[in-house]
């Protein structure tokens, strides 16, 4: 800020945007806040405590390995004998240097794995470099072995540490008190996301809208509206909130939001604001300025290229290895379902796979062998709401078909699908092509890739998904898909399965 030092009236630009300018000879004032500084909340302290006192132990631990696996000396002589100290104090400090210990990543994202990861990197980066250039004479097994196994046992600390605090949050526990601030229709759906999506941890106590006494979905989603947008500090200060969720809409727009910014500022509560691109995941969004003004630029998602073909090798090779591991699993289960009653051993369909290409896939049978022609005696029993036909009891299953739906085993054939190409382990839901004559544009967009053995839908309910619900994971897979989340959907589809919710 520029102010005229012959003592005439302030500067034009500082009047204009609203900042107190003193006059010459007084002292400024000090800048009123909307809100106090508020303390973290205990969970956090205790939780963020706890995960500076697994670093240490994990430090000291890999410190005392490193004396009796290498009685010799790993470190210079002189700090020998200290390995384990050492690691105790610097391993917790690398880790909150990394940024692991910032409580906006507890829960959910994968920043804080990342941020361990970073953090033994640094201590690799610097153990080299400060052996080379001191000449501290530090053996290669330290930064080979030791520092890497540390962050490992890190990662997988941190990663059990993530799922008792997603157990606390189910029973809602260490969660944070969100106020919503947007139009109605999207707070609700807000609202219904973070009902849905318990680990996040936020928990949306109020509502703010732009009209109170008109808002409807917002009440029907069992969350109450306090005021209108100008109230949302008075609402945060009475509730003593957490965080402000702002939903994309006209009256939230840059010069709202910034206002809502300065309020809330040194206060400590979280300002998330969601961009109103739905579907569109973090790794394709990017703040790049532009002029002075910041603007979210948008990657298109990739279809082609490298990544998809070591997509395509990963798939058929996993496939392969798979098939070779549960050949005796197959060879039984074909066997229990022959002597289930008469039909096939395998049922053949026709699905929809990229592009729209017709291709048939395989499947234990688990119904009796005339269940199409059963089918138009059932419909009016369906249960979706959607274009999908689903019965919890479905007379026409079989005693040993629902034993293996309940365990997804009746899909185990679609792995010979996998290594021929037609589908892939991780993508959408198979269509049928009755559902695709009734696909509008947007849903088309799940033809873009192949379709999987697993997806978003098998870890996230499966039959239990609404057809709203199961569209919006398939096309948030098509759009951001990357191999790093076709990873983690194969990890998390285990547990999925032993759960065995939403089978049927």
């Amino acid at each position: 800020m520029v102010v005229d030092t012959r003592g005439g009236r302030p500067p034009r630009r500082a009047a204009l945007a609203g900042i107190p300018v003193p006059r010459a000879g007084r002292a400024a004032a000090p800048v009123a806040r909307a809100l106090s500084p508020r303390r973290p909340a205990r969970w956090t302290q205790r939780y963020r405590a706890g995960l500076v006192a697994s670093d240490a132990a994990l430090g000291a631990l890999a410190g005392s390995t490193t004396l009796i696996l290498q009685p010799g000396g790993a470190l210079p002589p002189w700090i020998h004998g200290w390995t384990p100290a050492v690691l105790l104090l610097l391993w917790p400090l690398v880790q909150t240097l990394a940024g692991s210990h910032a409580p906006r990543y507890f829960g959910a994202g994968s920043e804080e794995f990342r941020a361990v990861a970073r953090g033994g990197l640094f201590l690799l980066a610097g153990t080299s470099v400060l052996s080379y250039g001191a000449q501290l004479g530090i053996a290669r097994s330290f930064v080979l072995l030791t520092v890497p196994a540390l962050t490992l046992a890190t990662l997988v600390t941190r990663f059990c540490a993530r799922k008792w605090l997603a157990r606390a949050r189910g029973r809602g526990r260490c969660v944070k008190k969100v106020v919503a601030v947007g139009r109605d229709g999207a707070v609700a759906d807000l609202v219904r996301r973070l009902q849905h999506d318990r680990y996040t941890g936020m928990d949306v106590v109020a509502a703010c809208v732009p009209s109170p006494e008109a808002a409807v979905a917002v009440p029907a989603a069992g969350v109450p509206v306090e005021g209108d947008l100008g109230s949302v500090v008075d609402v945060v200060r009475r509730l003593g909130a957490d965080a402000v969720a702002v939903t994309s809409a006209s009256e939230t727009a840059a010069v709202y939001l910034r206002s809502l910014s300065w309020q809330l500022e040194g206060s400590g509560i979280e300002l998330p604001v969601s961009p109103g691109l739905i579907a569109v995941a973090g790794p394709r969004l990017h703040i790049r300025p532009f002029v002075g003004l910041p603007l979210l630029s948008i990657e298109e998602p990739v279809f082609a290229g490298w990544k998809r073909l070591l997509k395509t090798a990963l798939d058929r090779t996993g496939a392969a290895l798979a098939i070779l591991l549960v050949a005796p699993a197959l060879l039984g289960i074909a066997l229990a379902v022959r002597l289930s009653g008469p039909g096939p051993v395998l049922f053949r369909q026709q699905r929809v796979g990229a592009d729209g290409r017709l291709y048939t896939m395989l499947k234990f049978r688990s119904m009796v062998h005339d269940a199409d022609d059963r089918l138009a005696d059932l419909l009016a029993l369906n249960e979706s709401d959607g274009l999908l036909f689903k019965l919890r009891r479905d007379p026409r299953v079989t005693p040993v078909g629902r034993w293996l739906r309940r365990f997804s085993l009746d899909e185990l054939p679609q792995l010979f699908n996998v290594l021929g190409g037609t589908m892939s382990l991780v993508g959408p839901r198979p269509p049928l092509p009755a559902e695709v004559e009734h696909y509008d544009s947007s849903i088309r967009r799940r033809l873009l890739v192949k379709p999987g053995l697993t997806g978003l839908w098998q870890i996230s309910g499966r039959s239990d998904l609404s057809w709203e619900e199961s569209v919006r994971l398939d096309l948030r897979y098509v759009e951001n898909w990357s191999l790093a989340l076709d990873l983690l959907i194969l990890w998390k589809t285990a547990a999925a399965v032993v759960r065995s919710r939403g089978a049927y």
